[in-house]
């Protein structure tokens, strides 16, 4: 990998012959998310939803790149219904098993590159990162630099998708957003423009 701030990153995916995974989290809650939409002249169209509109789904994904091969997307939902005492994101157990889950399906070691959010500094990642190191590295991404994240172009690319969609619920906002993440997983070109996108590149084509 080429380009700013993923040099120490490059050396060692290449060394291992490894992925190099971006990680990063987001949430949609009912109301959908701003965006353009096209109605008549003086005819703004208002959709009328039912509930309280409280809840959450919260998504972590992570994009995969191996040079040249064709990239990849995982991802997994947290639904938060608002209720006392429910945990209202991920905790650290379920960022270990993304990790672990990348690394089943991949069957490649992997360079794991995400920011400084709290749970990622959390003891029992380091300490599983340290119980793993013949497979993984983590990487702290710098600082306030979401341009380095090509994941932060997935969720860009998914709340374009939703800005024309109301929901009346959680499940169906779950339906919809698994519908969403479904069809940019499956294109490529997708997931190799939020690469692009970040000024980063890889050091040969990737295959189609």
């Amino acid at each position: 990998m080429e380009g700013r701030g993923v040099a120490r990153g490059k050396r060692t995916a290449a060394d291992l012959g490894a992925y190099l995974c971006f990680e990063d989290e987001a949430g949609q809650g009912l109301r959908p998310p701003k965006g353009r939409t096209w109605a008549p002249v003086g005819a703004r169209p208002v959709v009328t939803v039912r509930g309280r509109g409280s809840g959450r789904v919260n998504m972590a994904g992570v994009l995969a790149f191996r040079d040249g091969e064709r990239p990849h997307l995982f991802y997994r939902l947290h639904v938060y219904r608002g209720r006392k005492g429910e945990p209202k994101t991920f905790s650290w157990m379920d960022y270990r098993d993304l990790i672990v889950a990348t690394h089943h399906h991949l069957g490649a070691p992997l360079v794991w590159c995400w920011d400084n959010l709290n749970v990622h500094l959390a003891g029992q990642l380091a300490e599983f990162a340290a119980e793993n190191a013949d497979w993984l590295r983590i990487v702290q991404l710098p600082a306030y630099a979401p341009e380095l994240n090509p994941a932060e172009g997935v969720w860009s690319l998914l709340r374009r998708a939703l800005a024309n969609f109301a929901v009346t619920d959680l499940p169906g906002l779950v339906r919809i957003v698994k519908r969403k993440l479904k069809k940019i997983q499956y294109r490529p070109h997708l997931l190799t423009g939020c690469l692009t996108q970040t000024g980063l590149t890889l050091d040969t084509p990737v295959k189609p």
